[in-house]
């Protein structure tokens, strides 16, 4: 059944409603097919993006759909309740976008945001490299300037959401040798030259999120399209990061949502000596905690987003949200193939597809070890 939302008015719960209605008669019917093949949906985003959930979570005046967090993210969750890897695509969407909108000059804003926030693009955020995943400060992708003024990037990123499909590709390289220091953030064009791609990653699940390396073998950038000053790259890529950890939170829950909604029908029509198996105390108590977990996961991420809102640091509970939704994912999808038995571990039904999807929600954009390391700092620090 649909998660019950209190959304903060009429606006917010008719984009709810516009998200739902689009999840049931477009999205659902496909995912299935589109998943078994490992076809990417760039149609799909296109639908998204002329619907206007693309970019909810920026300014009308730069573009965006002008809705606080609370909203995306809830926005978020319903995607992923009907199509994992696409949700997981909205939110790196979001996330590429976010350096340009908030450290960009007002003459980037305009010349570049445009086109990133008008639902017809698709942006890839290359962050991570081979040797550089949780320890981003020892990156060697490299942007050297020319006597022109401009750049020149060598070097290659890895795992990265829409390798080859994406229209801009949001990068980080290093710009001297000062460590943290020394990383700064430019856009690069999906069609610059030099700009070539691996095959996709053979991943255990979301087979529709292509992620593969991206390398970069003297792709020239104009100086325009760097954000920010030279060394600004590291703060500027964790604080998009903030973002990211709650969308993937978001993500997760509505995952966690739909494994549960499964495995609650199941357990009202499966029949078992003689009664429906959910009237079995064990497994009713077991339903029971994957409720609570969804309800836990769910009001972890409403609350950094509503902090995020109001403008306050959100940097622990953002860790805190990612940390307990992609768990809460993990455990309530494992629960859920076990409420249907052997029928759980078949691909008649999707929650073992749902149990795949779930455990990279526990790695990317910051390992749970890592969640755990920011929120123990913050606490020590405090």
């Amino acid at each position: 059944m649909p998660a019950e939302r209190l959304m903060p008015n009429d606006e917010s719960q008719d984009l709810i409603a516009l998200t739902r209605e689009i999840c049931q008669d477009q999205l659902a019917p496909q995912v299935d097919a589109m998943e078994a093949a490992h076809e990417f949906p760039r149609d799909v985003f296109r639908l998204l993006g002329r619907s206007g959930l693309l970019t909810l979570a920026y300014p009308e005046e730069l573009g965006g759909g002008g809705q606080p967090y609370e909203v995306y993210l809830q926005v978020v969750e319903e995607i992923a309740y009907a199509w994992m890897s696409v949700a997981v695509g909205v939110s790196v969407h979001s996330l590429t976008c976010f350096p340009v909108a908030t450290f960009g000059t007002p003459e980037q804003q305009e010349r570049l945001l445009t086109g990133m926030l008008s639902g017809d693009q698709l942006g890839a955020y290359c962050l991570s490299e081979p040797q550089a995943g949780s320890d981003v400060a020892s990156m060697t992708t490299r942007a050297s300037r020319g006597d022109d003024g401009d750049y020149v990037l060598r070097g290659t990123k890895a795992w990265i959401s829409h390798a080859g499909h994406a229209d801009f590709y949001t990068t980080f390289a290093r710009t001297s040798d000062e460590g943290s220091k020394g990383i700064s953030c430019f856009v690069v064009p999906g069609d610059a030259a030099n700009l070539t791609f691996a095959e996709p990653e053979k991943k255990m699940g979301l087979h529709c999120d292509t992620v593969g390396q991206v390398y970069f073998e003297g792709v020239p950038v104009a100086e325009g399209r760097r954000v920010g000053v030279e060394g600004q790259g590291m703060p500027i890529a964790l604080a998009a990061l903030d973002g990211g950890r709650l969308g993937i939170a978001a993500c997760a829950t509505g995952l966690a949502q739909a494994a549960l909604d499964v495995a609650v029908r199941y357990a009202k029509e499966r029949v078992q000596f003689g009664r429906t198996i959910g009237e079995f105390q064990g497994l009713a108590f077991l339903l029971a905690d994957m409720e609570a977990k969804v309800q836990q996961a769910r009001a972890t991420y409403l609350l950094a987003a509503r902090m995020k809102d109001a403008g306050r640091n959100v940097g622990k509970q953002a860790s805190v949200a990612k940390l307990t939704a992609t768990d809460a994912a993990m455990q309530v999808t494992t629960d859920a193939v076990q409420v249907l038995g052997g029928a759980g571990y078949t691909t008649d039904f999707p929650v073992e597809r749902y149990l795949r999807e779930a455990k990279v929600t526990q790695i990317f954009e910051g390992t749970n070890q890592i969640q755990r390391l920011v929120i123990s700092r913050a606490l020590l620090r405090g």
